[in-house]
């Protein structure tokens, strides 16, 4: 699949071409607070989560956890409480530039369809690329699995990622608000919808 963008630097059409036989499902946590942010400190993400999903077969790939070190936040007991992820632990992890790196590098993340559960995911990385000046990882194409479920289960408003795969038959995998688990069941979501 090919799609157009005006490159406004240079005056210039770019053609992308996008893969279709995969999708990368991404889910991202971030430092958060029960309140509001400690003064000075904003959210940001500390994991990102990811699960390749095979379209034609529905088979899920091999889920991966990219943790990212923290620079403008610090992880508060609240999110150690909702993510399981320490300090200590964000802290060995890699810069955001680098995680971004990573996904262009190894998931090939500029050239597929991505996915995630919601818009925040992807306004997440928006805000965090524009913020560091880091170029955004992903193509043009994102699929919001949360109002596809919605609009494909003619339910009367979106639900809860732990919700779509109750009401989908399935099991919830893993560890809940931890990136690569939360992938992992969100690439199980999209490959449920892909096969309706």
């Amino acid at each position: 699949m090919e799609c157009d963008s005006w490159n406004a630097a240079t005056g210039e059409i770019v053609v992308h071409v996008i893969a279709l036989d995969e999708v990368l499902v991404v889910d991202v946590e971030s430092t958060c607070w029960e309140g509001t942010p400690p003064p000075g400190e904003v959210s940001e993400i500390i994991e990102i989560g990811i699960c390749p999903l095979a379209v034609a077969s529905g088979i899920r790939g091999e889920r991966r956890s990219l943790l990212v070190a923290p620079s403008r936040s610090s992880v508060s007991p609240f999110c150690t409480e909702l993510t399981t992820l320490t300090a200590d632990q964000v802290a060995g992890g890699v810069s955001f530039a680098e995680a971004c790196a990573v996904l262009r590098k190894e998931f090939r993340s500029g050239r597929r369809v991505w996915a995630s559960y919601g818009d925040y995911d992807r306004k997440m990385f928006e805000r965090q690329c524009a913020d560091f000046g880091v170029r955004y990882p992903f193509g043009p194409r994102h699929l919001n699995v949360k109002t596809l479920f919605a609009l494909v289960h003619a339910l009367p408003r979106e639900v809860g990622m732990a919700e779509a795969v109750r009401l989908a038959g399935q099991r919830l995998d893993g560890t809940h608000h931890r990136g690569h688990d939360d992938a992992h069941n969100i690439a199980g979501l999209l490959a449920g919808l892909i096969r309706r």
